[in-house]
């Protein structure tokens, strides 16, 4: 089965990703991790989505549509991955598709998370990242023992360029641009299951489930 999630920056994508992945064990195709982890390399794909997201602007759909497409390929999504963050443009859900039905294949369940603007800005201006082991906090709703300082290592925690509030701004404005149109293409098309993800993640965590359950995922 191969399941799309769809949201703002900040609506809880990851969190759930992560509970959908641990449940239904589907390979994670994760387009911002797979740029980061190339930036990080120095690799020039990785510099050069590095140069979009630091501005919180998006990929190029030529780039992202060429590396998504490398990583369905390989054996382990043979019965089904999860998609999260591709696709975020309608020309890259149409080049989706008909990568999908050259491959006999199909997107069984689109998830969209739905939250408040004004939410979405809190989440993700708060956020902060280990410097040495990447664990992730939340200076609202999961702060360290120590403001600052990493629970796990004890090294200092920083603000990733992509979350800080003036790019969180603009993230926003950029969705609205270019991705809040795919889930219109969407939801004309009936594809559409909507998710509030308002409510603390657990609680979203249910409605994730009780949605894919239905579709005989579990």
């Amino acid at each position: 089965m191969i399941v799309v999630l769809l949201g703002p920056p900040g609506s809880g994508k990851g969190t759930q990703a992560d509970a959908i992945l641990a449940r239904y064990n589907l390979p994670h195709i994760s387009t911002g991790d797979m740029f980061r982890s190339a930036a990080a390399e120095g690799t020039p794909l990785g510099l050069k989505a590095k140069s979009f997201m630091d501005k919180g602007l998006l990929v190029p759909d030529d780039t992202t549509i060429g590396l998504v497409q490398e990583r369905i390929l390989k054996p382990d999504c043979e019965q089904g991955c999860l998609l999260d963050g591709f696709p975020r443009t309608i020309a890259q859900a149409t080049a989706l598709d008909l990568m999908l039905e050259s491959l006999g294949r199909k997107i069984d369940c689109i998830l969209y998370f739905d939250v408040d603007p004004q939410i979405l800005v809190k989440r993700l201006s708060g956020r902060r990242i280990c410097t040495k082991c990447d664990a992730s906090y939340h200076i609202l709703f999961q702060p360290p023992l120590q403001e600052g300082i990493c629970d796990h290592c004890g090294a200092e925690l920083y603000t990733r360029d992509d979350d800080k509030e003036e790019t969180a701004h603009h993230r926003l404005e950029v969705f609205e641009m270019n991705t809040a149109p795919l889930v219109d293409f969407y939801l004309d098309q009936g594809r559409i299951t909507d998710i509030n993800a308002a409510p603390s993640p657990k609680e979203v965590t249910v409605s994730v489930f009780a949605a894919l359950d239905k579709l005989g995922l579990a």
